[in-house]
């Protein structure tokens, strides 16, 4: 029961008790009743206890030593596209499942770390407390601070220089690698060249002026050969399916060059390239709601959205047919393929982006270069670098 005027200790009283009778007051006062209490370690300095206080720092040690792996992996491994015939290829292919298994590794250990430390040194204790309500008092603020005090000196943690050392050194590790990994992904390559590819839309006209402003840009698949070009037809889809798709122009070639087999490349791992190509059911057609100003940029039963989500730029991997949802694994975000990929669950805030498509004479599905030179007129993804407001 919470301390009245009448039963409660003055001030005065309150700032002479030690701390074993502010913790025996505090306990009366809040109707607990402490049914065992033991410590872990009665007698200090013997072999159990060291041998406990080594395995809690051993996991925090590794924990600390897992982040900043993760975090050298996350700065200096090999991120980018590498064919298999090219170097650095085994440190793209296992980039991502190494930061998972770093940091995966990291944040368990600590854990694990913690839960040592709770079973090996917080005091055994079995403590029965009558609920009320009502605000505290003075003196019950008194004894919670004795009572927390007591809780962290019973546990013996100040004296113990190891498991705080090594708790400090991965807890830090920990947030400095997750810190960077969080931020990681809002912040735009400042190494890079302007001229380069990274973080600007393939499609467009407007990053390559030595190219035709003209020039036919084509809806390729990628067949996992990077310079074997498949161009789409619209009789490739079934209806109900979806297809993701890059950008190609004849200028780009066939990989007959150092030069093509760059921009081959490139049309396939630019961040912003990768298409959802969706082909509607004639029954779903008849239920598109079309945006604003982009009326004209669907094929008949063809759209294409761009496949980077708009909330922090995970591909939006997965269509599912029967609801017509695109759907952003990552964070669950979920967009509307028939109401111009408006978000409809999740933390995403701003539909995707929609690309102008058409088909040529020859009968394949491309950018339509009549809408914007053939590009998205919205920015694509989060476009945090990108937006003016």
């Amino acid at each position: 029961m919470s301390a009245t005027s009448k039963d409660a200790p003055t001030g005065d009283q309150l700032d002479a008790m030690s701390r074993d009778e502010l913790v025996q007051l505090g306990t009366n006062l809040d109707d607990v009743e402490i049914i065992y209490r033991e410590p872990r370690y009665p007698v200090e300095g013997t072999k159990a206890e060291k041998r406990s206080e080594r395995v809690v720092a051993f996991w925090f040690v590794l924990s600390g030593l897992a982040a900043i792996a993760g975090f050298a992996l996350f700065i200096w491994n090999n991120w980018e596209f590498t064919m298999p015939n090219q170097d650095g290829y085994w440190a793209y292919t296992y980039y991502t499942p190494a930061l998972g298994v770093s940091f995966g590794v990291a944040i368990l250990s600590f854990g694990f770390g913690v839960i040592q430390l709770t079973k090996r040194f917080i005091p055994a204790e079995i403590s029965v407390q009558q609920r009320h309500d009502g605000p505290s008092e003075p003196a019950d603020q008194k004894t919670l601070a004795a009572e927390l005090d007591d809780a962290l000196q019973t546990s013996t943690l100040p004296r113990r220089k190891m498991i705080l050392g090594s708790a400090a050194f991965g807890l830090g590790s920990l947030t400095l690698a997750g810190g960077v990994a969080a931020i990681g992904g809002f912040i735009k390559n400042p190494w890079a060249d302007k001229k380069d590819d990274l973080w600007q839309s393939g499609w467009s006209q407007i990053h390559n002026p030595a190219t035709d402003p003209n020039e036919t840009v084509f809806l390729r698949r990628d067949t996992g050969n990077p310079y074997q070009v498949a161009l789409v037809r619209p009789e490739d889809l079934d209806a109900g399916a979806m297809e993701t798709v890059f950008p190609w122009r004849v200028s780009d070639g066939y990989g007959e060059t150092e030069e093509s087999r760059h921009k081959l490349l490139s049309g396939l791992r630019s961040v912003r390239n990768p298409v959802m190509l969706i082909r509607l059911r004639a029954a779903d057609s008849e239920r598109v709601i079309k945006r604003r100003g982009q009326e004209s940029f669907n094929y008949g039963d063809y759209y294409a959205y761009t496949k980077v989500c708009s909330h922090l730029g995970c591909p939006t991997s997965l269509y599912e047919q029967r609801t017509n949802r695109i759907l952003c694994p990552c964070h669950q975000s979920q967009f509307d393929a028939l109401e111009f990929a408006k978000p409809v669950f999740g933390p995403a805030a701003r539909a995707l982006a929609q690309l102008p498509i058409t088909v040529n004479n020859q009968g394949y599905m491309i950018a339509n270069t009549a809408i914007n030179g053939g590009d998205f007129i919205e920015p694509v993804g989060p476009a945090f670098w990108e937006r003016k407001s």
